[in-house]
């Protein structure tokens, strides 16, 4: 099991807090991208669709994921599951850093995520508050006039990235707490005691 963190940015003209038109959680928002299966290495010819109100069941159990998609070349099942709560808009602040914003987290089982595809369904407000809604990314760039602010406004240079993310580091992170965890080592001559304070958590 990996998760992986989709991360976006552009540049921004006289434009801030670009994300899907239901917000990052958008449960109709479609994810486009292809896969690359873990076993063989085989890569996707057509973009896999995922999207959060749409899920399977998987065959053992009551658990369910978004995508289950047997590997064309050696037959590997692999599933996606999608991790809401991890999204933040793209601001024109970190635009014009060059940072990326996150999107969405897949737990990724069997198969690695590549090549996101940008599509419709956006929005994004102007500096002077004016909204842009339905905004179509198909095309790789974005461009209106803002009547409000009477200037023009533009969403250009998409690009995106999925960065691996530690799951145990994360949750090492989110309890600080330690623990003094004493180790005996006996060697052939005494008896010699260690006092390690190790993080919570250290050893699973």
């Amino acid at each position: 099991m990996v998760n992986y963190l989709l991360k976006i940015t552009a540049e921004l003209e006289n434009l801030t807090n670009l994300q899907p038109q239901g917000g990052c959680d958008d449960p109709n928002f479609s994810f486009l991208f292809k896969v690359k299966c873990g076993r063989c290495g085989e890569v996707s010819q057509k973009e896999t669709s995922v999207t959060l109100s749409e899920t399977v069941a998987l065959p053992a159990g009551k658990a369910t994921t978004n995508l289950m998609q047997k590997c064309k070349f050696c037959g590997r099942d692999g599933t996606i599951t999608m991790i809401p709560g991890q999204g933040k808009p793209l601001t024109d602040e970190a635009s014009q850093s060059g940072k990326y914003a996150p999107l969405m987290q897949f737990d990724c089982r069997g198969y690695e995520p590549l090549e996101y595809v940008f599509c419709s369904g956006w929005k994004a407000e102007s500096i002077e508050g004016t909204k842009f809604d339905d905004i179509d990314l198909s095309a790789g760039e974005f461009s209106e006039y803002d009547e409000k602010g009477e200037c023009p406004v533009m969403i250009s240079n998409l690009r995106s990235t999925f960065d691996v993310v530690n799951t145990r580091f994360e949750k090492s992170k989110s309890k600080p707490s330690y623990f003094l965890f004493f180790v005996i080592c006996t060697s052939l001559d005494n008896n010699n005691f260690f006092f390690l304070d190790l993080p919570d958590g250290f050893f699973r």
